[in-house]
């Protein structure tokens, strides 16, 4: 055992983001699970001693689990457990790690493959809102480290004071970067036009395939095609964000992708559950997004970056939220009338080399997916 590597995640860690098989969905995206705490246990399986006092043990705690504080994500690689496990909703799943890249890339297997999975090394891993490492603990015999577990878990400040303070998310807010009659000329264009139902961005096999899933996003869209509006927007854009970007970030923008207005309606639920925008090869090349409401008489719709905390942003009309593409963020239900936002993507020219190169991963292909996450 001693000469086995294995990885050693510590406090401070960023925990590795993966995709993988759950009791629920074939490709759950790890990454998308930030803003609460994360209780992993990797068990192996759960049809021995162990891994029955590890059921029990969550069982016992089915409070602490809401998906608002707490979330727990059982690890199983043992393929008789398939049917022996099952997710409840809200708190709890599990991942069916059959090949072993979940539990090897958190330290449970060792690095070198090996069919047999011998050496598995159980652990409960305590993840904080940011997917960083608070705390390993262990499995001891007889279930010893659950009582330290389970105490550690009830001391931890509420979500939004993990870090003994509320968080500011890491975006730019800008006023003004649209004038009232400019918003006007662009909800118009929408409305003359109409918007169509859009949908989001999966990697499947290696490509990058357009999803629909209402349950997670629900907006139209409208791809602007008049030049004088795509001018106008672009001219603004440049003059008033790309130097706030220069300042802050030392990066320089030199293109932006795709000039569009969408709309969240209360009428049909809009919403974006939490996502980032460049986790596939085709959207690799995206660096910062800015969202620009273009009016404000309406009710819910605001921007919320989960790593941060719950606080959330509904800029004026005109004014622009700017954040870097790797960050998970949503956008809440619209409540009533329609959040009208523009909502551009920006890159420099290095990125613009790496979407050529990637633009073949890209597939025409539209799947449903009513997987829930």
């Amino acid at each position: 055992m001693s000469s086995l590597n294995y990885k050693n995640l510590l406090p401070g860690d960023p925990a590795p983001w993966f995709v993988a098989a759950s009791t629920n969905n074939p490709t759950y995206d790890f990454n998308t699970a930030a803003g609460r705490y994360i209780v992993l246990s990797l068990v192996d399986t759960v049809g021995d001693e162990v891994g029955q006092r590890m059921l029990a043990a969550v069982a016992r705690n089915r409070a602490l689990f809401d998906d608002v504080q707490f979330s727990f994500y059982g690890v199983v690689a043992d393929q008789s457990d398939q049917g022996n496990v099952r997710q409840s909703i809200p708190g709890i799943r599990y991942f069916l790690d059959f090949d072993g890249a979940v539990s090897r890339a958190l330290g449970a297997l060792p690095q070198e493959r090996d069919a047999s999975g011998a050496g598995y090394r159980r652990l409960w891993i305590v993840l904080d809102p940011t997917l960083r490492v608070l705390r390993v603990f262990p499995f001891l015999e007889n279930g010893l480290e659950q009582d330290s577990l389970f105490e550690y878990l009830k001391g931890l400040p509420i979500v939004d004071m993990f870090a003994g303070f509320q968080l500011q998310a890491p975006i730019l807010y800008l006023h003004n970067v649209f004038e009232s009659e400019f918003c006007h000329r662009l909800i118009d264009a929408y409305n003359h036009h109409g918007g169509e139902l859009s949908g989001f961005m999966r990697e499947l096999e290696g490509m990058t395939v357009g999803m629909m899933d209402r349950d997670l996003k629900v907006r139209r869209d409208y791809h602007i095609k008049d030049e004088a509006l795509i001018k106008g927007a672009y001219h603004r854009i440049k003059r008033r964000i790309f130097p706030e970007i220069s300042k802050i970030h030392q990066f320089k923008v030199s293109r932006i992708e795709r000039h569009m207005v969408s709309c969240y309606s209360a009428d049909d639920g809009g919403h974006f559950s939490a996502h980032r925008d460049n986790t596939t090869k085709a959207t690799a090349h995206r660096r910062f997004a800015v969202s620009i409401n273009l009016n404000a008489d309406f009710e819910g719709g605001e921007l919320q970056f989960p790593e941060y905390g719950s606080r959330s942003f509904k800029p004026q009309a005109g004014a622009a939220v700017i954040f870097s593409c790797s960050l998970l963020h949503k956008v809440l239900k619209v409540r009533s009338g329609r959040r009208y936002v523009f909502l551009p993507f920006l890159y420099d020219e290095a990125a613009a080399q790496v979407r050529d190169q990637n633009k073949g991963f890209l597939s025409d292909v539209i799947l449903d997916n009513n997987q829930s996450p």
